[in-house]
């Protein structure tokens, strides 16, 4: 569904527009209603259509409140879940405090991971991909034919 990597501004009140290329899958998909949330490992933003999230939502929901890694996971993914429409251009405003999860300036990367976008400043999602640059490859991508 979602793929590729963008480069985006911001502008000073915290708005963005989503590429053309996505607003047409996600009128279809969603009428245009997001959900944008903080990752819970990595300082970005996800933003999923409705309707996906609405099918993660109870799983999320389900989590074992004793344990405090999956408390942990609720209280980011439920705790900072913000419903949004795209404007007319295809614009939507980040809520200040995802800004600042994000630790977003002007320069940011939306990035399509099939169900949904991560979101990243730009500077982070560069210094993200170094360190990763010499990471173990798991099993499963090794026996992939790419």
């Amino acid at each position: 569904m979602f793929q590729g990597s963008h480069n985006i501004n911001m502008d000073a009140k915290g708005r963005l527009a989503i590429p053309a290329k996505h607003r047409d899958t996600l009128e279809a998909t969603c009428a245009c209603k997001i959900v944008m949330t903080a990752h819970t490992q990595d300082k970005c933003v996800l933003i999923y259509p409705e309707t996906e999230w609405q099918l993660i939502l109870p799983q999320i929901e389900a989590l074992p409140t004793f344990n405090r890694a999956a408390l942990r996971a609720q209280r980011l993914l439920i705790g900072y879940a913000t419903s949004l429409i795209l404007d007319g251009n295809g614009r939507i405003l980040v809520p200040p405090t995802l800004r600042e999860y994000g630790g977003f300036d002007k320069k940011l990367i939306l990035v399509g991971l099939g169900k949904k976008f991560e979101l990243w400043d730009e500077e982070a999602w560069l210094a993200t991909l170094a360190e990763a640059q010499d990471d173990e490859m798991p099993e499963q991508m090794l026996a992939l034919s790419l």
